[in-house]
Formats: C-alpha cells, sequence, structure tokens
C-alpha cells in the first residue's frame, strides 16, 4: 500500500495577471497615444497670412487652418451668430463667411485671425480671435480713479 500524499494541483494565478496587466497597459497606452496625437493635431494648426493662404489655396484645399488678416472697412454684414465680411493682408483680400460668437472688438481695420476652412474661393470660419490693443480706453471713465497705496 503507498501512503505517499501529493498536493493538490494548485491553480496559478500568474496568467490571468499577466494577461490583466497586459490588457491595462494597452489600453493606458492608447489613451496615451490619443493624447498627444490630439494635442499635437492641434499644435500643427498652420497660420497663414491672406496673400499666402490665397497663393495656396489650391493646395490648401478643405485642411484647415488659420488665417491672419484686417477686417476691410464697409464690408461687415452680420447676422444672428453670423457674419460675412472681407479680411486682406499685403494687397491681397478674401470673403470670409463666420458662424459663431463675434468678439465683442470685432469691427472694421481690426486684425483677425480666423480658424476655418476654403470651400471654394470663400473661407469659412467657426473661430475668431481679435487683436486688441495694449492701451486701455475706460468705457466709463468716471468709474476708473487712479491707484493710491
Amino acid at each position: 500500500m503507498d501512503v505517499t500524499t501529493t498536493k493538490p494541483a494548485q491553480r496559478s494565478t500568474a496568467r490571468p495577471n499577466r494577461v490583466r496587466n497586459v490588457a491595462l497597459l494597452t489600453v493606458i497606452l492608447a489613451a496615451l497615444g490619443f493624447v498627444v496625437f490630439r494635442g499635437l493635431g492641434n499644435a500643427t494648426l498652420f497660420f497663414y497670412n491672406v496673400d499666402e493662404a490665397v497663393a495656396q489655396q489650391s493646395t490648401l484645399g478643405q485642411r484647415r487652418f488659420r488665417l491672419q488678416g484686417t477686417v476691410a472697412p464697409n464690408s461687415i454684414v452680420t447676422a444672428e451668430r453670423a457674419a460675412t465680411f472681407t479680411v486682406g493682408f499685403n494687397g491681397v483680400t478674401t470673403a470670409v463667411e463666420h458662424t459663431g460668437d463675434l468678439p465683442q472688438l470685432f469691427q472694421p481695420n481690426i486684425p483677425v485671425v480666423l480658424e476655418g476652412h476654403w470651400s471654394g474661393a470663400l473661407f469659412v470660419s467657426d473661430r475668431m480671435l481679435v487683436k486688441h490693443s495694449e492701451v486701455y480706453k475706460a468705457a466709463n471713465p468716471d468709474r476708473v480713479g487712479e491707484y493710491k497705496e
């Protein structure tokens, strides 16, 4: 009679833990890759002056970019949350159709940066940045006083 005892087979937990760790690492790397890709994609949105964008219109196609120029006088036609106007730089102009909120400082003869794409000969924009001067001019000068220590 054999009285040797054998230990019952133990299930290894190393393999399921390893699979779970690899899956978790894969998900983390995929999420990190997505964040980096989106960040670099937004960072590489090129600026073009109006003259450069018009000259490269056929190569830019429908690709999104930022257009910089000055709003032409007497060209602004506004509607609810939209405007059409002309911007120019270096003697070259182009028509713009902007949808979205208009900044309070938006007016003729002011530099703007528009984010959008070409649609034929029209630049279609959905984001606008307006440059303002470094000089603050109070709308209500009686409310602004000198600072005294």
